[in-house]
């Protein structure tokens, strides 16, 4: 597990998307470096959902939360790891199969089948370097083999080839940016990132189509230890 990931699964706070450690201030910085740690062999798993209809979904004791365009993913709920768990999604729970202690996880649903398997991905292999901000880009669009991205105006690419269904992470410095994502010759209106914090994870989301390519981003945050 990567030192960002680390970092989450130690301050285990509820934090919103979109917030920084900036909002929050000196205080809320050092108050995180007393916040209550998740138990021994926990794992930490959220639901994501790409699709254009409004979902609820809910991972374990988490909250049940809406997903769709406005917020694509859960906060990571904390279950433990090597034992299967509950996702509720549409109100229909189903048992899930194991994740490994220590592990951070997405679940990728079907908005057009929710009761289909959820597709699992790994948020591991990202940057190890306490420094610096993390992104995460997941190409989810339909139709789209190979997604990319990359600085907005022609700036250097980031991320040159992500096959469909999956992700890429690295460490960036938190500086702010344009992103654009897109497939082939069709790109992505510009996202621009927040003011980052060496330590957060940023996700950005490739969904629409590879005619028609969407990027939304949105700051990961872990539910409070307890819930």
């Amino acid at each position: 597990m990567n030192t960002m990931m680390k970092s989450l699964a130690v301050a285990a706070l509820a934090l919103s998307p979109g917030v920084s450690f900036a909002q929050q201030g000196t205080e809320g910085r050092l108050a995180q470096l007393y916040a209550p740690r998740p138990p021994a062999g926990s794992a930490f798993v959220r639901v994501l959902n790409p699709g254009s209809a409004v979902l609820k979904a809910s991972v374990g004791n988490g909250a049940e939360q809406n997903l769709g365009p406005a917020t694509r993913a859960t906060r990571y709920a904390i279950v433990e790891g090597g034992k299967p768990f509950t996702v509720r999604v549409a109100g229909k729970p189903r048992t899930q199969p194991a994740v490994a202690a220590g592990s951070f996880t997405t679940l990728v649903l079907d908005a057009g089948a929710p009761a289909r398997p959820l597709a699992v991905l790994e948020d591991g292999g990202g940057s190890s370097d306490a420094l610096k901000a993390e992104i995460r880009f997941y190409n989810l669009a339909a139709g789209c083999a190979q997604g990319r991205l990359a600085m907005a105006d022609n700036g250097p690419v980031v991320f040159p080839a992500v096959a469909n269904g999956r992700s890429a992470a690295r460490g960036i410095n938190p500086v702010k940016a344009r992103l654009v994502a897109g497939c082939g010759g069709r790109d992505s209106a510009a996202v621009e990132l927040p003011a980052l914090q060496p330590g957060d994870h940023y996700s950005l989301f490739l969904t629409g189509a590879a005619g028609a390519p969407v990027l939304q981003g949105q700051l990961s945050g872990t539910d409070a230890v307890g819930r």
